[in-house]
């Protein structure tokens, strides 16, 4: 019996990901680690430490020191915060992103919103955007876990928090490594192909069904959910 459905936030909730991948293409570059918006895009999910050590680990052969981290994510946040002023004060929503939330709270099953970002600026918008559909006891953040996505930690938590089972939850994701992520704590997956990746990118994660866009999920949420044989 479905419960709860997880939600990534960035590329799922809010269009928020072109900035990040702007930002993190920009700041590494200029600290010598040469990163493509495509890369952010692939490396989408992970914790702000995590895409660092990955991008360190490829270019200088070590994990970034602690205070060379916080440099580098705290000029990302900069550079982030300056994209989205030049684009219109802040990230979008994602098309379709509220009727989907309105159709699982109908249902009454629980919102679980489950993100790698540690963005204070996005994470403040849930209630003004989404109102009554996100409460911080069932919210897991960057700032949570030890291990990021593609580690399920993340989603592993969201099951706990929600007091569920992983069988009793619904992942709604739009990231590959985030989907690898819901596969290994054994979450049935659906995932939104918002972004510029190749959608065979999330069908070889483990996605149970891959769609081009959250309006697609809201059209189709009843039939979607009948024909995985998931009883609300």
């Amino acid at each position: 019996m479905l419960s709860a459905v997880l939600f990534d936030m960035d590329g799922v909730l809010f269009d928020s990901m072109p900035g990040h991948a702007y930002a993190w293409a920009k700041v590494m570059t200029e600290y010598g680690l040469p990163m493509t918006p495509t890369d952010a895009f692939e490396n989408e999910g992970r914790t702000g430490i995590g895409t660092i050590s990955i991008f360190t680990q490829r270019y200088w052969g070590r994990d970034a020191t602690e205070e060379e981290a916080r440099e580098l994510y705290e000029r990302k946040t900069v550079v982030f915060n300056e994209y989205q002023a030049a684009h219109g004060g802040e990230a979008p929503e994602i098309p379709g992103a509220a009727a989907v939330l309105d159709k699982v709270r109908d249902h009454g099953l629980l919102r679980v919103l489950v993100t790698g970002s540690a963005q204070q600026s996005l994470l403040s918008r849930l209630e003004r955007h989404y109102p009554g559909h996100f409460r911080p006891k069932l919210m897991v953040t960057g700032d949570d876990v030890r291990y990021g996505k593609p580690n399920p930690e993340p989603y592993l938590m969201g099951l706990k928090k929600a007091g569920i089972t992983a069988d009793e939850a619904l992942v709604v994701e739009n990231a590959p490594l985030g989907v690898r992520a819901a596969v290994a704590a054994g979450i049935r997956t659906i995932a939104v192909n918002t972004g510029p990746l190749d959608p065979q990118l999330l069908a070889d994660e483990g996605a149970a069904l891959v769609l081009p866009s959250m309006t697609a999920l809201a059209e189709g949420w009843e039939d979607i959910v009948r024909s995985m044989d998931i009883k609300q």
